[in-house]
């Protein structure tokens, strides 16, 4: 029976320049390999070792990228090893098979949607109604299906995100600020059950996860074993569950230490 992995990708695995957190000499730094490219810019890295571990994992287990992204920005990015057959996009609002979402996926949590929470427009007038400019520098509608602001993040005022996650909470969604990214997801939008889907579809007995915020608690909940690295909401929060390893190491050194974990997991006997 097959071991599947999913793990977040944002500040789990991968990491842009700003979220690298290398805090030792430069002539010690790790060796860092581009695995997305924007605009003509590097933009996300992970270090040479776990990129040639995350190869290695393809030979012990079905990875599956679990990400917020949208599928276009999913797509950006080019992981090495081979190309993982499945990938949760959007929070679970999109489960692509082979780089394609699966049509009658997306109609089941569309459904699901209208049925348990407020609609999109409602949170989106909201935040519009609510954000400041001062601190807001851009407001994006992701995939129909959830919203979210980029801030400064020095200037956002605690008060207004714990008012508006109150708000939110009541009618039936989540905020999570990660970064300068604040968002605002229905709760019955969930990385979890895609991944119970695709764990479903392959006939996995063992999952195993990993993630740094609000938004992969879900996920971590799920999982058989699971990890979260020393940054991040739930780190930040002191947040932790049943078989859920909290790692002390931070950054992209963190990320290293979470594929190392996954492979030493899928290669122990059972």
């Amino acid at each position: 029976m097959p071991v599947l992995v999913a793990s977040d990708l944002d500040r789990t695995l991968i990491y842009s320049s700003a979220a690298l957190a290398l805090t030792m000499p430069d002539a010690r730094a790790p060796r860092l390999l581009c695995v997305e490219v924007h605009e003509s810019k590097p933009l996300s890295y992970l270090t040479e070792t776990a990129a040639g571990l995350l190869t290695d994992l393809a030979d012990s287990a079905v990875f599956v990228p679990a990400t917020t992204r949208t599928r276009k920005q999913y797509l950006r990015i080019n992981l090495p090893g081979p190309a993982p057959t499945y990938a949760v996009c959007a929070n679970g609002g999109h489960l692509l098979v082979d780089g394609v979402s699966d049509g009658d996926w997306h109609r089941r949590v569309i459904t699901r949607l209208a049925d348990e929470c407020a609609s999109l427009t409602e949170v989106q007038e909201h935040l519009l109604r609510t954000a400041d400019p001062v601190w807001v520098r851009k407001q994006r509608v992701a995939e129909d299906l959830f919203a979210y602001l980029v801030v400064e993040r020095e200037l956002l005022p605690d008060d207004w995100v714990k008012e508006l996650a109150a708000w939110a909470a009541g009618r039936g969604w989540t905020v999570s600020l990660q970064g300068r990214k604040l968002y605002a997801v229905p709760k019955p939008l969930t990385k979890s059950a895609a991944v119970r889907e695709v764990a479903r579809r392959t006939g996995a007995d063992l999952v195993l996860g990993a993630g740094d915020s609000l938004l992969d608690a879900d996920l971590l909940q799920a999982v058989d074993r699971g990890w979260r690295p020393g940054h991040g909401e739930l780190a930040d929060s002191g947040w932790t569950a049943p078989g859920i390893a909290a790692l002390p190491e931070r950054g992209v050194l963190a990320g290293e230490r979470i594929v190392r974990e996954f492979l030493k997991a899928a290669r122990a006997p059972r």
